[in-house]
């Protein structure tokens, strides 16, 4: 017989909403990350129609992210000077802009591959700040540090829940009326994150004067992150991650159009199953009660996301595919998960911002590159074999953090112990 989790389970899985703030955040956000979704799966459509072209489709990735990676440093260093809500109103605003103009182009019927480019590299200026801002904010918007993991695995299942029903709805709208309409809904739904964060209560302590120069405290940053093993060693496996693995999703569009022969609706489907896998993730992690025993989940989840990727090239049946896929999604978004709630259990104040910054420019920052170069192999050798051959980069980053992890292991447990998370001598996270 099947035993289902106690009802308890599944409050305590929700417990991070008691806070007024996060409660805010959690549903003006999921109406703006659905259209989001949207947003990202008719850029990739719109820019396939224009050109039919692999290698446009990484450029175009590659525009998007590489501000990121240049930018994601120094905005960590920036956030510590001034109100990471007041940072958070201006760029959700900023990204608004960008959304309707890139509506207002497309329902004219003038845009051009061009444009496209230029508007997705600002949307990467905007998330080079947004992204490491709304990482560290969690700290301010959960007041209890128990609940941070929660808080991190509901944001999760959120972004992967509007994952699942964004590229559902584009799908429909764009086979209905066109990309445009998907920018424009995307453009509107800023309004709910906008208004949510203007209805918190922050306490006015967020903005820190310092001393040091920028220069100087970027490089403190980094002199914390390269000396700082459990911190290094996430990093670089999701560096990894994010160059190998993750710019699968820009590969899309070739697989629907050219491998199942289908259209916008097939992308959705394609989509949409990665998305399923990763909100199952986001709500297993939702479920745990601590946060010992993520680090194993980290290299688990690289290698799951790798073998599935290999599998994925490999298929030309479409709903095996969409199978893979759920498995492709719930590892990705296991090890972004769990690597981001390490992190921002370990990292002590005065460095979060700075740390989130370098996490940011791991996880985005090298998306860019990622995104150029499955462009490129999939433009000389196809979509398939590329992503088996990212896939397996994924899987021997695996192999190796497997490797690391007992040296990342020693120096966690002294710091465990000391937050009460391990009561006897023995770590296993």
């Amino acid at each position: 017989m099947i035993r289902l989790p106690p009802l308890s389970d599944y409050s305590h899985a929700w417990r991070a909403l008691r806070h007024r703030n996060f409660k805010l955040f959690f549903f003006g956000q999921s109406i703006s990350v659905i259209g989001t979704w949207m947003t990202r799966l008719a850029t990739s459509w719109l820019v396939y129609r224009l050109t039919h072209s692999a290698l446009l489709l990484g450029i175009t990735g590659f525009a998007g992210q590489i501000p990121t990676f240049l930018l994601a440093p120094f905005a960590g260093v920036w956030m510590e000077r001034m109100s990471r809500r007041n940072l958070l109103v201006w760029t959700q605003a900023a990204a608004a802009l960008q959304s309707l103009a890139l509506a207002a182009l497309t329902l004219a019927h003038v845009i051009t591959i061009g444009e496209v480019i230029a508007l997705g590299v600002f949307q990467g200026v905007i998330n080079a700040f947004d992204m490491p801002g709304r990482q560290s904010f969690l700290v301010q918007m959960v007041e209890d540090r128990k609940d941070l993991a929660n808080a991190i695995a509901i944001n999760s299942s959120m972004v992967n829940g509007a994952r699942l029903i964004g590229p559902a709805i584009a799908g429909v709208v764009i086979g209905a009326v066109g990309e445009g309409w998907c920018f424009l809904i995307d453009g509107i739904s800023y309004l709910a994150v906008i208004a949510s964060l203007l209805l918190m209560r922050i306490r006015p302590s967020d903005a820190r004067r310092t001393a040091s120069t920028m220069l100087g405290q970027m490089q403190e940053g980094w002199a914390y992150v390269n000396a700082f093993r459990p911190i290094r060693t996430i990093l670089l496996l999701f560096a990894v991650v994010s160059l190998m693995g993750w710019p699968y999703a820009v590969l899309l569009p070739l697989f629907a159009g050219q491998v199942f022969h289908g259209g916008p609706h097939t992308l959705g489907w394609l989509t949409g199953a990665s998305g399923i896998g990763a909100l199952v993730s986001g709500i297993s992690l939702a479920l745990r009660k601590t946060v010992v025993g993520l680090t194993r989940m980290i290299p688990l989840a690289a290698g799951m996301l790798g073998g599935g990727l290999i599998l994925f090239g490999l298929s030309h049946t479409f709903w095996l595919s969409l199978v893979l896929l759920l498995f492709v999604g719930f590892g990705m978004m296991q090890g972004l998960s769990a690597s981001n709630t390490v992190i921002q259990t370990l990292v002590p104040e005065d460095m979060r911002t700075r740390v989130m910054g370098y996490y940011t420019m791991a996880f985005v920052g090298m998306a860019p590159f990622g995104s150029l170069l499955a462009g490129t192999l999939a433009h000389r050798f196809g979509a398939p074999r590329t992503v088996m051959m990212t896939g397996s980069v994924c899987l021997a980053g695996a192999v190796w953090f497997t490797a690391e992890l007992p040296k990342v292991r020693a120096v966690m447990r002294p710091i465990y112990q000391e937050m009460g998370l391990l009561p006897m001598e023995d770590i296993r996270g």
